[in-house]
């Protein structure tokens, strides 16, 4: 089934291209069915590349998707069009008497600041509290992951020495868990960040269960049941170049930068890099739509009650 997609958002005619099943509102709404209700909070400056990459993941299972994309109300963008945002988004003010199957939190380039200083930290956790009456699953990203975990846990974000940057090596730790359905014993993926979350910390704070970690960059997935959430840290979602482009962005403004590791073919920039996460990518975000389907109410206003 497809994932339904206004037809002048430009992940439409990205998505139709690469083989994804795209849909019309129109269209879907003459479908005796119902989609499952997904809400993207996007907090990423690039919006575009970001709705591109969630909307492939979540577009590519048997269900139909009808997709809703969601920005902070008082924090304005610089690097996506004002006729965008207008054409495509809506307030969470103006969407938080709505119930929904699913919510992403993407991730942020504010890593270094504390959460209280972040302007809209009031709101994020607004809705973040939101989730627990109006929705029935939250995967957390990133830094709207490690966000998630402070929030309802307490659990400290932590600073890195050097940036952790590259494809890194992961164990599958909970092989039985159904958000890991079909993922092998071990797998690469992609991790851009500052800060890291410590497995110790984790452990302490109660209900929560780390599915994915890293000898090298620490844990990545982490389970918590009592708040029907997910929280990963690292970018299962990146295209194949995401991290070239970051890492051309940073040669280009002379900020100081290693090459991304286990990235690029013999760790040489001048070939073309490798995407060796993509079908994990699929599984993962593939596992988490079956698991909403399989335990959402059919009627919307059911969730949360």
């Amino acid at each position: 089934m497809p994932i339904t997609l206004p037809q002048n958002l430009p992940a439409f005619d990205v998505l139709r291209n690469e083989g994804v099943m795209v849909m019309t509102p129109e269209r879907a709404a003459r479908q005796d069915i119902r989609p499952l209700k997904i809400a993207l909070l996007n907090l990423m400056p690039k919006k575009i590349q970001t709705e591109n990459q969630f909307a492939r993941l979540i577009g590519a299972t048997p269900l139909q998707i009808d997709l809703h994309l969601i920005r902070m109300t008082e924090h304005e963008t610089r690097n996506t069009a004002a006729e965008h945002m207008a054409a495509f988004y809506r307030p969470f003010q103006e969407v938080k008497g709505e119930k929904f199957d699913g919510l992403i939190i993407t991730g942020a380039p504010i890593e270094h600041l504390p959460f209280e200083e972040v302007t809209y930290w009031g709101e994020l956790q607004e809705v973040m509290n939101w989730t627990q009456t109006n929705v029935q699953s939250t995967f957390g990203v990133c830094w709207g992951g490690m966000a998630m975990i402070n929030h309802f846990h307490g659990v400290q974000k932590h600073m890195l020495p050097a940036k952790a940057f590259g494809c890194f090596r992961h164990r599958n730790l909970v092989p039985n868990s159904p958000y890991l359905r079909g993922f092998a014993d071990d797998f690469v993926i992609p991790v851009s960040r500052w800060t890291e979350m410590k497995q110790d910390e984790i452990d302490r704070a109660a209900g929560l269960v780390t599915l994915l970690g890293s000898e090298e960059v620490g844990p990545c997935l982490v389970e918590d049941e009592a708040h029907r959430a997910l929280y990963i840290f690292n970018h299962f979602e990146y295209d194949s170049d995401t991290l070239k482009q970051e890492y051309d962005r940073d040669v280009a403004n002379g900020t100081p930068i290693n090459v991304p590791q286990n990235y690029y073919p013999d760790d040489n920039p001048a070939k073309p890099p490798l995407n060796r996460w993509r079908s994990h990518a699929h599984l993962l975000y593939g596992n988490w739509i079956n698991e909403i389907y399989q335990t959402t109410p059919y009627e919307l206003e059911a969730i949360g009650t």
